[in-house]
């Protein structure tokens, strides 16, 4: 993989413009041996890494920390979430991509850094001990950077986390180290607090997810909305709404436990779906939580092919819909389309992962959830340290909490 190429270089270099008013980014030089880092502070020879060898097991594997370019940066990780994408690479391997160094919803403080390294991808100054965050690393796709919705997310890009090894090792957030090269995203966040660095990959996913919903002209402040399925993605999809001022809020689960605290995110009403008997009962109970009203909107929030075929009951005539379930192909859904889509005039998006404004635009959403309230710390249920990864990954599994975390001590 190249990622220092003249291609890469333009994007980013437009990218930087695009979000700081035009301000122009530091060239990437050659790469050389001067770097600085953190007075004081030790920076081992070698470290460790959570490697998935195989489904199901990771083993700690420990090896000698890379040396840093002038366009590159060294950072230790402090904490990294258990992501779905993670459970199912452990769980099946999807991607084909074991042996692997997971992990893409870390943060950590930068250690070491090359000498062209001046700002982050907003344009916001960095220096050593700064917490960071990364977003992707850049092909030479154009699209993948651009801000309007009518163009590709970045599912085209790379991630920390999702990379093949290679004979650098530090590629995923689940070590000790990262180390994040030119041409790779990054952000300053050092006035987050850890648990929120944890949760802004998460987050970036539903603020997308809203943002398209947006884009139909359906979802207002005044709007009936459903959200189904009240995992960590759902229950951030309440908390995004909620921030937005919408207050008409149904969530729908199986878990009671998960109901409640979507109430805690800002739900106004619950449906457990265990309790009613078919489709028709369902829809007429989510009914009955807006008075009578189908709702206006309804964001399908789980991997389920049933509960996408079920939600387009929820939803009224002229009202839309978002599906952000399914990150991998979960199998078919069995749909009506004339009643479900064409007699209703239903209007329609999907959302997939986030663009560079949409990862930007999440920590002002942190903050201002925060602000108002919202309990997000506590989404994150679990924390394990990098050595009980395999347990971490099995208490994921088992859907014993909510968010799971990695954290380094």
């Amino acid at each position: 993989m190249d990622i220092n190429n003249k291609n890469i270089e333009e994007i980013v270099r437009k990218v930087l413009e695009d979000m700081t008013g035009g301000a122009k980014s530091a060239a990437p030089a050659a790469p050389a041996a001067t770097s600085s880092s953190v007075a004081g502070a030790t920076i081992p020879q070698k470290a460790r890494v959570a490697m998935l060898v195989e489904k199901e097991r990771y083993e700690i594997r420990e090896y000698p920390l890379p040396p840093v370019g002038d366009d590159d940066i060294l950072v230790k990780v402090e904490g990294c979430g258990i992501c779905g994408t993670d459970a199912h690479e452990f769980k099946r391997d999807p991607f084909n991509l074991i042996p692997v160094v997971l992990g893409h919803e870390g943060t950590g403080e930068i250690v070491k850094m090359g000498k062209n390294v001046k700002k982050d991808s907003a344009g916001k100054d960095l220096k050593l001990g700064d917490k960071v965050v990364t977003c992707m690393i850049f092909k030479d796709n154009p699209d993948i950077t651009m801000f309007d919705l009518n163009k590709q997310n970045v599912g085209g890009a790379d991630v920390y986390g999702l990379l093949p090894d290679d004979d650098i090792h530090f590629n995923g957030w689940f070590s000790d180290y990262l180390l994040v090269r030119g041409g790779s995203t990054i952000f300053n966040v050092s006035d987050l607090d850890l648990s929120s660095r944890i949760l802004i990959e998460p987050c970036a996913v539903l603020v997308h997810a809203v943002e398209r919903a947006k884009s139909t002209g359906i979802l207002r402040f005044n709007s009936r909305v459903v959200v189904q399925g009240c995992g960590p993605i759902g229950l951030i999809c309440i908390a995004v709404l909620r921030t937005m001022g919408i207050e008409h809020i149904t969530a729908v689960d199986g878990e009671p436990k998960r109901l409640e605290f979507a109430k805690q995110m800002g739900a106004d009403r619950s449906v457990n779906f265990k309790e009613y008997k078919g489709i028709e009962n369902l829809a007429k109970a989510v009914e009955d939580t807006f008075d009578g009203h189908l709702a206006d909107f309804a964001f399908q929030c789980t991997g389920s092919p049933a509960a996408h075929s079920n939600i387009y009951k929820f939803v009224r005539n002229g009202g839309g819909l978002c599906e952000l379930g399914f990150f991998i192909n979960g199998g078919d859904a069995t749909i009506n389309p004339h009643f479900d889509i064409c007699s209703k005039e239903l209007t329609m998006v999907g959302s997939w992962v986030y663009t560079l404004r949409d990862y930007a635009t999440t920590f002002d959403f942190l903050k201002r959830a925060k602000g108002i309230g919202l309990p997000i710390d506590k989404l994150i249920t679990h924390t394990f340290p990098l050595e009980q990864i395999n347990e971490a990954h099995q208490t994921n599994l088992r859907m014993e909490g909510l968010k799971i975390a990695i954290i380094n001590k």
